[in-house]
């Protein structure tokens, strides 16, 4: 039998399920989508992206630097310097942005894609319905992340 209480702890402590965006994704994309809306793509600091977005730009520096490792962002220094976009935004996929700001798109480890894990304390994923009911949301959301690039999101 499904114990609830057990796999809410579990939960609280590893915290594999996320309902809530974090802010960290959410700024992510807004800073993603102000930069693909720059009708002449040169660099844009920090600064500016931070007070039109309305973002903390500590965080925001953060959040940029890991989108430029992961190849979304590039960035020149000096005067003139700041981000800009590599590829074009049609060529950005939600999915792929989602993976590097969120982390997984399953909720739960044992439904994840590229970070499965056994779950615990379940004996027999066949038969546990909080696996089946999280496939149908992972295959959700990875069907909304799939059709979308940057460029859907400012259109």
């Amino acid at each position: 039998m499904f114990c609830w209480f057990k796999y809410l702890m579990y939960i609280f402590l590893f915290g594999y399920l996320s309902i809530m965006l974090s802010k960290k994704t959410k700024y992510g994309l807004k800073a993603l989508a102000y930069l693909a809306a720059q009708p002449d793509k040169k660099p844009v600091q920090i600064s500016e992206i931070a007070e039109k977005e309305n973002i903390s730009q500590k965080f925001l520096e953060s959040i940029l630097l890991s989108l430029r490792k992961t190849g979304f962002l590039g960035s020149k220094k000096g005067k003139g310097g700041g981000y800009y976009l590599i590829k074009s935004p049609e060529e950005i996929s939600m999915t792929d942005v989602m993976r590097v700001l969120e982390g997984p798109i399953a909720m739960v480890p044992c439904v994840s894609l590229n970070f499965y894990e056994t779950c615990d304390d379940c004996p027999d994923e066949n038969t546990c319905s909080v696996h089946k009911l999280m496939l149908q949301v992972r295959d959700s959301a990875l069907d909304v992340y799939r059709n979308n690039t940057l460029k859907d999101i400012i259109s």
